[in-house]
């Protein structure tokens, strides 16, 4: 019996992963084949860009989203003349699991956001360290990749909103 037959909701999070990583491949298709256009090894790319050579290789083969920063960087070091930038919104996208989109959508177009908790730090305000214990926790645990993905997605939740409230308060 297959893990969707067991789990409500599995059908949903197997999808998701499967569209997620179509982007990050696809990416890191594209990464790569401008990388070697341009002559560079990964160790030699990875510097330039403020990544290891092993991140370049998790980015290359969709195993993991990069920042925007680093798309952008990519982008100029290797001449790709927007290409990687053009994808960068999907990239992103394919941090946060498909539930929760739309709420990070509304987070980024935020003016203010107001919370009580007196439990738990909720998602927004957390830092690194707090998300990856509480996503460590999680049962069933999630694989490396997929931690990784939701730690990684806290900071650009956090910028996102940032924006906005500086933009709302710059009007």
């Amino acid at each position: 019996m297959g893990r969707a037959a067991e789990e409500p909701g599995a059908e949903e999070d197997e999808r998701e992963a499967g569209a997620n990583s179509g982007i990050l491949r696809a990416f890191g298709r594209q990464l790569k084949r401008f990388r070697i256009r341009a002559g560079l090894e990964r160790p030699g790319f990875g510097p330039a860009t403020g990544c290891p050579a092993s991140t370049i290789a998790a980015y290359e083969q969709g195993r993991r989203a990069p920042p925007p920063k680093s798309i952008d960087r990519a982008d100029g070091l290797l001449d790709a003349g927007g290409v990687l930038q053009g994808m960068k919104e999907e990239v992103a996208r394919a941090r946060y699991p498909a539930f929760f989109r739309d709420a990070a959508r509304l987070e980024a177009e935020a003016a203010g956001l107001h919370v009580y908790a007196n439990q738990a730090v909720p998602g927004l305000p957390q830092t690194k360290e707090y998300a990856q214990a509480v996503f460590g926790m999680m049962r069933p645990p999630l694989d490396e990749d997929a931690l990784a993905r939701r730690v990684a997605a806290r900071p650009a939740r956090q910028e996102g909103v940032k924006r906005s409230v500086s933009g709302a308060l710059s009007r």
